[in-house]
C-alpha cells in the first residue's frame, strides 16, 4: 500500500512538472510571436513615416485623404478573422495573417512619427514595456483568481470606446486626458487577467491538438494589451512635434 502511495504521488509530481514545462514552453511562444510582431509592427510604422515625411505626395494621399481610415480600421479585419476564423485557418495560415496584421497594425500607427518627436516614442515605449512586463507577470505567477475583475475591465474598455467615439465629434481635451488615463488602468489590469486566461487556455487544451493556434491567439491577445497602453501613455506623456 505504501509502495503504491509512493508511486502514485511520484507520478502525480512528474505530471505536474511535465505541465509546469509544457507552460512555460507556450508562454515562451506566446511571449516571442507578440515580440516579433511588435518589432514587425515597428519597423513598418517607423519606415513608411520617414517615406511620408520625405515624400509630400505620398503624406497627402495617406493621411489627407479617405484612404486613412481604410489604414486605420484595416486591422480591426484580421482582428476579425483571427477572432472568428483561427479554427478553421490552417497553422501556416494563421501565423501569415498575424503578420500581416503585425504590418498593417504598422501603416495604421505610422502617423505618431508625425505627430510625436522620436525621443518621447521610444521614452513611452520603454515604459509601456515595464508596466506590461510587470503585470503579465503578475498575471502569470499570481494564484488570485482574475476572472471578477476582467468583466469589471471589460466594461470599463466598453465605456473607453463610447467615449473615444464621442470625443471624435467633441474634441474635448480634458475628455481625451481622462480616456487616456482610465485607458491605462484598464489596459494595465487586462494585461494581468488576459495573461491569466491564457494560462487557463492552456491548461484545458494539454494534449490537443492546435496548441500553436492558441498561442498565436493569446500573442494577439497580449500584443493588443500593449499597442493600447503604449497609445493611451503616448497621449498622456509624448511630446508632440
Amino acid at each position: 500500500m505504501a509502495q503504491y502511495d509512493r508511486q502514485t504521488v511520484s507520478g502525480r509530481v512528474g505530471t505536474a512538472a511535465a505541465i509546469d514545462e509544457g507552460l512555460r514552453s507556450h508562454m515562451l511562444r506566446v511571449y516571442n510571436y507578440m515580440g516579433i510582431g511588435l518589432a514587425v509592427t515597428g519597423l513598418v510604422a517607423y519606415f513608411f513615416a520617414q517615406w511620408a515625411i520625405s515624400s509630400p505626395a505620398v503624406a497627402q494621399a495617406v493621411y489627407g485623404s479617405p484612404l486613412a481610415w481604410v489604414i486605420m480600421l484595416s486591422p480591426l479585419a484580421f482582428v476579425l478573422v483571427l477572432s472568428f476564423g483561427i479554427n478553421k485557418l490552417s497553422f501556416p495560415a494563421a501565423q501569415a495573417t498575424f503578420w500581416a496584421f503585425a504590418a498593417v497594425m504598422g501603416l495604421s500607427l505610422s502617423s505618431i512619427f508625425l505627430v510625436y518627436t522620436s525621443a518621447s516614442i521610444a521614452k513611452v515605449f520603454f515604459i509601456t514595456a515595464a508596466m506590461f512586463g510587470s503585470m503579465s507577470l503578475y498575471g502569470y505567477t499570481t494564484k488570485r483568481d482574475l476572472t471578477g475583475m476582467g468583466s469589471f475591465l471589460f466594461m470599463g474598455l466598453i465605456g473607453i470606446i463610447i467615449a473615444m467615439v464621442v470625443n471624435i465629434f467633441l474634441q474635448s481635451s480634458a475628455l481625451e486626458f481622462a480616456i487616456s488615463a482610465i485607458g491605462v488602468v484598464i489596459f494595465v489590469g487586462l494585461t494581468a487577467y488576459d495573461t491569466q486566461k491564457i494560462k487557463e487556455a492552456y491548461a484545458e487544451n494539454i494534449g490537443r491538438e492546435g496548441l500553436g493556434k492558441l498561442a498565436i491567439m493569446g500573442a494577439l491577445t497580449l500584443y493588443l494589451d500593449f499597442i493600447n497602453l503604449f497609445m493611451m501613455l503616448l497621449r498622456l506623456f509624448g511630446n508632440r512635434e
